[in-house]
């Protein structure tokens, strides 16, 4: 079901699947939108009802430029689509960005929350994030990204075939997150709105949430794929704060839904809640 919720004067495009316990799903960006997530977060509808939401200001839920989207409007929507699914204490399922996201909510509504999944969530500190720029920029330098996209550029298919052009660079693009470049084909494509993903880490500034972790107590699950741009420090450190369980994909970057489908469907079936 499709169906556009109106929360704190924007209007957000939601999609719910499946039945049973709610899990609301957080896409990553910031600006990006829940599609890139599909199919493989589908696969989790196994006796749960999945809702999905494009943040304010990407995919779906477009705003004004003069509409403010940073991380304290973010948790306020969330918040009101907490209250909107009558879905509280909420079971949160954060990807990328959304993990942190996730963290930024329960800190601010600890009593609304009731089971956090972080799946290769955003650093918690501003230094673990420039160690993930850093990283990122280290992989795009890969000989064989470079030499990829030297190639996509001599070929002449942007004119041949515009809609294959964009979908090799898409491609190229987003290749840096994962272990192997070659498993990028495999990810739906997605749009970043920039001024979103801009003023989303501007607003947060020289953030550091680690030494506030330690008030979140439910039940919590890190997940991080050995080979990801986020530092693994920064997800096990993470895991320590929340007394979480941490789970190591060893064939995977930033992105095991895709690397890793069946391990991802089958940690995470375990951990979600589910009608008996």
């Amino acid at each position: 079901m499709e169906e556009l919720a109106r929360v704190n004067g924007v209007s957000l495009f939601t999609r719910t699947v499946g039945s049973g316990p709610d899990v609301i799903v957080l896409h990553g960006g910031p600006g990006a939108h829940h599609d890139y997530l599909l199919p493989q977060f589908d696969l989790l509808t196994n006796s749960r009802r999945l809702r999905y939401y494009d943040q304010r200001g990407g995919g779906r839920s477009p705003v004004q430029r003069d509409t403010a989207v940073g991380w304290q409007e973010q948790v306020a929507d969330l918040h009101a689509l907490i209250a909107h699914w009558s879905a509280a204490p909420a079971t949160l399922l954060g990807y990328s960005w959304g993990g942190l996201l996730a963290l930024l909510y329960a800190l601010r509504h600890p009593e609304r929350v009731g089971r956090l999944a972080l799946v290769s969530p955003a650093a918690a500190s501003v230094r673990g994030r420039a160690e993930f720029q850093r990283r990122f920029a280290e992989r795009a330098n890969d000989p064989r990204i470079a030499d990829a996209q030297r190639r996509l550029a001599a070929s002449g298919l942007r004119q041949r075939d515009p809609e294959a052009h964009r979908q090799r660079g898409f491609e190229l693009a987003v290749a840096p997150y994962f272990r192997d470049p070659d498993r990028a084909s495999a990810l739906t494509p997605f749009r970043v709105t920039g001024r979103t993903q801009d003023e989303v880490w501007r607003s947060l500034g020289d953030y550091d949430l680690t030494g506030d972790l330690k008030r979140i107590r439910v039940p919590s699950l890190v997940m991080h794929g050995r080979h990801d741009p986020i530092p693994l420090w920064s997800a096990e450190d993470t895991a320590r704060r929340l007394q979480a369980q941490l789970v190591v994909f060893e064939q995977s970057g930033h992105v095991p839904y895709v690397e890793e489908t069946t391990r991802f469907v089958s940690v995470l079936d375990r951990f979600l809640p589910r009608s008996a």
